[in-house]
């Protein structure tokens, strides 16, 4: 049964952009630190930004990813410092915010809870966010080579 939180020994994250499996920054971040990792979405809206990765939004519509889950707690930690999230910080003072959200597996339904890095709407547009309207972000050449 999945963790509806996060548990004392398990840290969930949804991940869409360069920390996927196979993007840019999972190496770095990820590599040898996920003890589990599964296709998913979430609700929301998902935008290509002009630098190179994505942001979303609250919404309604699938964004797909990944689950990652992860033993070691500090690895949040270091995401939120990719990510530009400062907790302390007003939500208009961070590039991201991170925010619990339900995550889904495209066929069984609810996986529960896990974190995730949204961005605000005014910040996308002011960005130049461009909808993705499928969903589904990548910075490689082959998405399904993953």
């Amino acid at each position: 049964m999945a963790e509806l939180t996060d548990s004392p020994l398990c840290l969930r994250v949804f991940v869409y952009g360069t920390l996927k499996p196979g993007e840019a920054n999972y190496q770095r971040y990820c590599a040898g630190k996920v003890v589990d990792s599964k296709k998913a979405f979430a609700l929301g809206k998902l935008f290509a930004l002009p630098m190179g990765y994505p942001a979303m939004i609250p919404g309604d519509s699938q964004v797909h990813g990944y689950l990652l889950s992860f033993t070691d707690k500090t690895v949040l930690s270091a995401l939120d410092e990719l990510e530009d999230y400062q907790p302390a910080k007003a939500v208009s003072e961070n590039l991201y915010n991170r925010q619990l959200v339900e995550i889904y597996h495209p066929q069984s339904g609810s996986l529960g809870l896990g974190w995730v890095y949204l961005m605000t709407s005014e910040d996308v547009y002011q960005l130049g966010g461009v909808l993705l309207p499928d969903g589904w972000w990548s910075g490689t050449t082959d998405p399904e080579a993953l």
